[in-house]
């Protein structure tokens, strides 16, 4: 069993993980708001920013300063001490790193680039740059490398961090990710019309897309026991449509099941499921389906992307970051926020939670569908002991 040691994020829902946790219960998140500036055009848009105080990059790793990177460290440095134990308990060598990002330093490269600026370095925007950045800044020599498979990215990381453990590859592994509002990503789903101009409502009558937003969050995974377990994991990938579910969810039921069954948990044991819920008309709806298929109506759901945006890279472990604290410092269950419109009736019912409510149980899954059809699924479990 590989478990969760320690976390580290930040976020438009707070800058650490104990204002994480207040806002969370509140379900309200100070960093997402109108935003202007990204569109051309001029057009309005909201976004998750986060609004910290970040630490700056050292300057002996100048050409990896990026905000992304920014990010990474500040989630960094909030799991520090655990970090530093590992290393000197294990080694420079048997740490590993492994991160999820889709922006990585893009918008960097797009500020700097507009205006001939120097010092600017292609390392700032190439994926494989927060990965070796960290690994740098830590002086660690055992595996690091970054994915990028869209949304599902970081999610991914948690997988292969774990995956790394177990097959002997490292004693303890660094995974998470980060994501930074850029001109490119926020206009190309505008291009797609899957950009809301309000604040994203997944589920609802009139959500009309997504609202992008930028965070980072960090895990330290270790074999030796600790209250929460990453108990099941699952992945698949539909090979359907380069940006469109499977209209069948095959690869998001294949994801599920297959983390169902390597926790060893029957489907009505879960006590909460964080949905991807992205609010665009078809992502909700197959997601929906999906889970009123395997789950009916009797497992509480939602979807947090109002409270972050849509972080991309970083969706996966922030939500997973999430549910930790709903394990762990007793948070309740986010509902589902309809304030803005009522809740899209014609979706299949799946247990969408229209008010907070304690957790039940011991065991939560999140879900992360990205485009490509990449599917991750990741199950977590309290362990009193």
């Amino acid at each position: 069993m590989i478990y969760i040691s320690a976390v580290g994020m930040l976020s438009a829902l707070g800058n650490d993980m104990a204002t994480t946790a207040e806002n969370l219960a509140r379900n309200e998140a100070p960093g997402m708001r109108p935003d202007s500036g990204w569109l051309l055009h001029g057009k309005p848009c909201w976004t998750g920013r986060v609004d910290a105080a970040l630490p700056d990059i050292p300057p002996a790793l100048a050409a990896h300063r990026s905000r992304n990177n920014q990010l990474l460290l500040a989630a960094l440095q909030q799991i520090q001490p655990q970090v530093s134990e590992a290393i000197e308990t294990y080694g420079h060598d048997r740490v590993a790193i492994v991160l999820g990002t889709s922006t990585s330093g893009l918008n960097e490269a797009d500020s700097q680039v507009a205006v001939c600026a120097e010092g600017y370095h292609y390392y700032q925007q190439e994926l494989g740059d927060p990965s070796r950045f960290l690994a740098s800044y830590l002086r660690l020599s055992g595996p690091a490398y970054t994915l990028s498979t869209a949304c599902s990215s970081s999610a991914r990381a948690i997988v292969s961090g774990k995956r790394l453990i177990e097959c002997g590859l490292a004693d303890v592994a660094i995974v998470g990710g980060a994501d930074t509002l850029s001109r490119m990503p926020i206009n190309g789903f505008d291009s797609l019309e899957s950009l809301s101009a309000e604040r994203c409502a997944p589920f609802s009558k009139q959500r009309s897309g997504i609202s992008i937003g930028e965070g980072a969050a960090l895990m330290l995974l270790t074999k030796t026991p600790h209250e929460v377990a990453i108990s099941g994991v699952g992945e698949s990938s539909d090979a359907w449509h380069m940006s469109a579910p499977h209209p069948a969810g095959e690869g998001a039921i294949r994801a599920i099941e297959m983390a169902l069954k390597q926790a060893k948990l029957a489907a009505g044991a879960l006590g909460y499921i964080n949905l991807h819920g992205t609010a665009t008309r078809l992502n909700d709806k197959i997601e929906a389906e999906v889970v009123s298929k395997i789950f009916g109506e009797t497992i509480p759901c939602s979807s947090t992307k109002h409270l972050t945006g849509h972080t991309l890279g970083a969706a996966g472990i922030c939500e997973a970051a999430l549910c930790w604290l709903i394990l762990t410092q007793s948070v309740a269950l986010p509902p589902q926020d309809f304030t803005l419109s009522g809740q899209d009736d014609t979706l299949a019912a799946c247990g969408l939670l229209l008010q907070a409510r304690p957790l039940a149980g011991s065991a939560v899954m999140t879900n992360s569908f990205a485009f490509g059809g990449n599917n991750t699924c990741l199950i977590l479990e309290k362990h009193d002991g």
